[in-house]
């Protein structure tokens, strides 16, 4: 999702000499492998957007891989970049880098105050390890490294399974199949009293851009809106573009998660990046492009 939204958005910029693999054609996690791509394609600059990434059920059952390959693709692609002599790279990480119980809105400074969420702390732990290697390159290499940590994303090619995806598509699938199947409720997990922060992946492709373009310091900076919703209030934003009749009905079984994940996104906007998606827009177009993609036209 995020690669496609970054080709598409530096094409738009006017850029053409891209380069660019699927994980079927290079695996990240083979140090050998990356270093032969680097000596032959020669990048000139890199976005390192690759991740292994999931819902809070998927990163709390797949622990070990959570870690393992986010931290050996990281630490290959930053490695072969410094070896190569790659002029700039911008390294993506996750919100959840952040304490769970971090003050609200989240500041870049509040890295590493506290513990982190333990459903996620593996991923967590591996984007924290990209952070500090793009600075421990920079400060022994002088690197032109730099880190951005994303909010929660949506948009085009998301990952719609009911499992391992993330909470705003799961939400786009289930409310579209209870009302395909005319059912009475559609389940949400937890208490839908946690609050969290979207951001449309064109908007971060465009802040990827804009940083590669005119950011070079040492500190990661924060992309997002600023602004969050409720799960439930969200729930009900995505039941109202679906146009679903039935209930909620929630499951406070399930975890919750970190209780609030909001950006402060001061520092990016003062280098003239905004967000230009809103979030009902962002939705509607989504859901649009769903229901061509598993049901054809709708009528």
């Amino acid at each position: 999702m995020v690669g496609s939204a970054i080709s598409r958005s530096l094409k738009n910029s006017g850029y053409r000499n891209l380069i660019g693999k699927s994980s079927l054609e290079l695996d990240l996690r083979r140090q050998s492998d990356v270093e032969a791509f680097f000596q032959k394609e020669r990048p000139e600059y890199v976005i390192l957007a690759a991740a292994k990434v999931g819902g809070i059920k998927a990163n709390n059952t797949y622990r070990a891989e959570f870690l393992y390959d986010n931290l050996i693709m990281e630490a290959n692609i930053i490695h072969a970049a410094h070896k190569n002599g790659v002029k700039k790279l911008l390294f993506l990480g996750s919100s959840c880098i952040y304490p769970k119980f971090a003050d609200q809105p989240m500041k870049e400074d509040s890295l590493l105050t506290g513990a982190l969420e333990p459903t996620n702390e593996p991923y967590a732990i591996a984007k924290i390890a990209g952070i500090k290697l793009c600075e421990s390159y920079r400060d022994q290499y002088g690197c032109n490294f730099i880190s951005a940590m994303p909010t929660n994303l949506y948009g085009p090619n998301d990952n719609y399974d009911l499992q391992n995806s993330h909470v705003l598509p799961a939400m786009i699938r289930k409310f579209h199949e209870a009302k395909m199947e005319e059912k009475s409720s559609v389940e949400i997990w937890g208490t839908g009293s946690p609050k969290r922060e979207f951001l449309h992946v064109d908007d971060l492709a465009i802040a990827c851009v804009h940083l590669m373009e005119n950011y070079n310091e040492r500190q990661f900076v924060n992309v997002g809106t600023g602004e969050d919703i409720s799960i439930k209030d969200l729930a009900l934003m995505v039941k109202d573009v679906v146009g679903f009749e039935g209930q909620l009905e929630f499951d406070t079984s399930k975890p919750d998660g970190t209780p609030r994940k909001l950006m402060d996104v001061s520092r990016i906007k003062s280098f003239g990046w905004s967000p230009s998606i809103s979030l009902r827009n962002g939705i509607e177009h989504v859901y649009k492009a769903y229901v061509q993609e598993h049901d054809g036209p709708r009528s």
